[in-house]
């Protein structure tokens, strides 16, 4: 016979943690909104625009491609930082002795092989199993690739920044982060289906000009390099702040000496 006290000691336990906690009543709340404000507008996008498309499976099934990358890239800075914090080993790496600029060199350059390891398989199976290739984006499918990586590892930084200031609690930031930027980075859509005040912080994220680049190419087969530059710029910009945050955020973690700490 199942003792009611018991699993109600337990629900409490539960319940207390949730209530007492902002951060993870926030997850609770942060995902559903999330994914209903996303497919809301694309929605609302096939509905005004039903026929904006000619190949709509090809520019949705590459745009989720693309979306990947940066999915990708940015998930994997994240993981080989925080692997080392679980390991309790970040300190560790300071006895080498290893530089900050090496970590996070070395950290870059294995969040690409890790990207291209998850992403070149699932390429492949596109071509036989829908009849669509990425890789008819030609040349500029390398050039989106770039872009979408550096914002991916200006987000690892960032996210890597927050880890070191706040510790572990950070690391629910680690898998939302990304997809708080979905619906704005306006991936499906134009920037057009946003509500004004949206477009307005929309049009400070690389993602609008890299999505609505893709879909230029696939839809009217040439390409504009204004919004590329346009990318570029912004994922520079971005790009220093990350490394500058991330800098400074180990310089104040090591002044009140949590790095010791980290993992526990």
């Amino acid at each position: 016979m199942m003792n009611f006290n018991k699993m109600h000691g337990l629900f409490l336990r539960h319940f207390y943690l949730i209530k007492s906690s902002l951060p993870r009543i926030l997850d609770l709340v942060y995902w559903p909104t999330i994914q209903i404000i996303l497919w809301g507008f694309i929605s609302k996008f096939f509905s005004i625009y039903s026929d904006y498309y000619n190949n709509t499976l090809g520019v949705i099934l590459t745009c989720a491609i693309l979306y990947d990358i940066l999915f990708r890239s940015s998930i994997s800075f994240n993981m080989l930082f925080l692997e080392e914090i679980w390991s309790r080993n970040f300190t560790n790496l300071f006895i080498a002795p290893l530089k900050l600029k090496e970590i996070i060199a070395s950290l870059i350059f294995t969040a690409l092989i890790r990207t291209l390891i998850g992403l070149v398989p699932a390429i492949l199976l596109t071509s036989p199993l829908f009849g669509i290739s990425i890789l008819k984006l030609g040349f500029p499918l390398l050039l989106l690739f770039l872009s979408l990586y550096i914002f991916g590892i200006t987000l690892g930084l960032f996210v890597s920044a927050g880890l070191m200031r706040f510790g572990p609690s950070f690391e629910n930031i680690a898998w939302s982060s990304l997809f708080l930027l979905a619906p704005l980075g306006c991936i499906y859509y134009p920037i057009e289906i946003l509500p004004t005040f949206f477009q307005i912080i929309a049009k400070g994220l690389p993602l609008v000009y890299i999505f609505d680049e893709t879909r230029n190419i696939l839809v009217n087969g040439q390409i504009s390099y204004e919004n590329l530059n346009k990318a570029y710029l912004l994922n520079v910009i971005y790009l220093v702040c990350g490394i500058g945050l991330f800098y400074l955020s180990f310089l104040k973690a090591r002044v009140k000496g949590t790095l010791i700490n980290m993992g526990e």
